[in-house]
C-alpha cells in the first residue's frame, strides 16, 4: 500500500508591534521629507490593499540609522521568538510533543544565522538532537510553498516520523531610511514579519490535506528580476515592475505543463493558495486561472492584515483557506498552492484528499 504524506496542523505567529498603514505613511513622510519622487510613490501605500502590517522592532527604532550587524542581530532575535511561538502552536494543535519529531525543515531569506535558525532552535526549544536539518536560504516569497515541497520529500524519506517545517521572515527591518529608490519605498509599503509552522508525515491513519505532487519553474535570464543586494546597511531589495506583466504572460503554460504531468487540468482544481505579493500581483493570479475575485479572498484578507511577510504569506493564506475549507463543511477537494520568488521561480504545490 503506498503511503501518503499529509498536512497534519499548520500555525501562525506574528511579531508584538503592530504597523498601522496611515502611521507608517506619516512616519516615511517625516523620515524622507518632501521630494518628488516621494509624492509620487506615496499613493502605494493607499492602493496597497493593507490596513496593517506587524513588526519585530517598534516604529521609531527606524528613525535612526542602523547598521548591517545590528539589523542581523535583531533579525536573529526576532525570527528564533515568533519560530518557537510557531513550533509550540502547531505540535499543540497536532497534539504531537517534540520527541516525536524526526526532521526539520527551516526557511527563511531576510537575514543570516550560522549556525543557522533550526539549530539554534534545536538548543532553545530542547528539540531532539538527532533530527534531520536542512535549513533553506535564498527562495524570497517562493519559500512557503517549496520549503513545503522539501519538507514533503523528507517526510517520504522517513516513513512515520514527523517533519516540521518553519518559515520565518522579517522584511521590514530591510527599510533604509536614507534610500529614496523606488524600490525601497515600494518594500516599505508593502513588507510585513511573520512566521508559520506545519506538521508533515507520511504513513497511514493520519487526517489533513494529502501533498499529492509539487513542482517548481525557473524562468531563463531572469536572475535581476527580484532578490537582494547586500549594502553596509542592510539588505537592498529588488524587483522589477514587470512581475505581473510576466505571469499574465507565461504563467499559465507552466502551470498547465506541471498539472499535464499529474493527468489534470485547471478545471480540475477547487481552491486557489496564492502568494499575495501585492494587489497586482493578486489581479495576475485571477487572469491567470481565470478566477472570480471571491476566489482569492483569502489572500486579499491575509495583505490587508499582515502585509507581505514574503515565504510566510502562503502559509498564512493557506491557514485561512483550511479554515474556511472546515466552516463551510464542504470537502477540500484539491487546492493548487503558488507563490513565485528570485531566480526567478513559481513554486507549485498540490493539496489533496487521498
Amino acid at each position: 500500500m503506498r503511503h501518503v504524506t499529509r498536512l497534519l496542523a499548520l500555525a501562525t505567529a506574528v511579531p508584538p508591534y503592530s504597523l498601522d498603514q496611515e502611521a507608517v505613511v506619516e512616519r516615511v513622510k517625516r523620515l524622507f521629507g518632501h521630494s518628488a519622487m516621494l509624492d509620487r510613490l506615496l499613493p502605494v501605500f493607499v492602493n496597497s490593499g493593507i490596513q496593517r502590517r506587524y513588526s519585530s522592532v517598534p516604529l521609531d527604532w527606524y528613525d535612526e540609522p542602523h547598521g548591517w550587524a545590528d539589523r542581523n542581530r535583531r533579525y536573529i532575535a526576532g525570527a528564533l521568538d515568533m519560530l518557537e511561538t510557531a513550533a509550540g502552536r502547531v505540535l499543540d494543535r497536532a497534539g504531537l510533543s517534540a520527541a516525536e519529531l524526526g526532521g526539520i525543515v527551516t526557511v527563511s531569506t531576510t537575514g543570516i544565522a550560522t549556525p543557522s535558525l533550526d539549530a539554534l532552535l534545536i538548543e532553545r526549544m530542547r528539540l531532539p538532537r538527532n533530527l534531520a536539518r536542512l535549513p533553506i536560504f535564498g527562495l524570497g516569497c517562493a519559500g512557503g510553498v517549496i520549503g513545503l515541497a522539501r519538507a514533503a520529500e523528507m517526510a517520504r524519506a522517513m516513513p512515520g516520523k514527523t517533519v516540521l517545517c518553519l518559515v520565518v521572515e522579517l522584511c521590514t527591518l530591510s527599510f533604509r531610511r536614507g534610500d529614496h529608490a523606488k524600490s525601497n519605498i515600494v518594500a516599505t509599503a508593502l513588507f510585513g514579519d511573520g512566521a508559520a509552522a506545519a506538521l508533515l508525515r507520511c504513513g497511514d491513519g493520519d487526517d489533513g490535506p494529502a501533498i499529492i505532487a509539487t513542482g517548481e519553474h525557473t524562468w531563463p535570464n531572469s536572475l535581476d528580476i527580484m532578490g537582494w543586494d547586500v549594502a553596509d546597511d542592510g539588505l537592498r531589495a529588488v524587483f522589477s515592475r514587470d512581475i505581473p506583466r510576466l505571469m499574465e504572460a507565461e504563467l499559465e503554460p507552466i502551470v498547465d505543463e506541471f498539472l499535464v504531468r499529474h493527468a489534470l487540468r485547471l478545471d480540475d482544481i477547487d481552491r486557489f493558495v496564492c502568494h499575495p505579493g501585492g494587489p497586482k500581483v493578486l489581479d495576475a493570479f485571477e487572469q491567470v486561472f481565470g478566477l472570480r475575485p471571491e476566489a482569492l479572498d483569502e489572500a486579499r484578507g491575509v495583505l490587508r492584515d499582515y502585509g507581505n511577510m514574503s515565504a510566510a504569506s502562503i502559509l498564512f493564506v493557506l491557514e485561512r483557506t483550511l479554515a474556511r475549507s472546515r466552516a463551510e463543511g464542504r470537502p477540500w477537494g484539491r487546492a493548487l498552492l503558488t507563490a513565485l520568488g528570485p531566480g526567478f521561480t513559481a513554486g507549485f504545490a498540490l493539496l489533496g484528499e487521498e
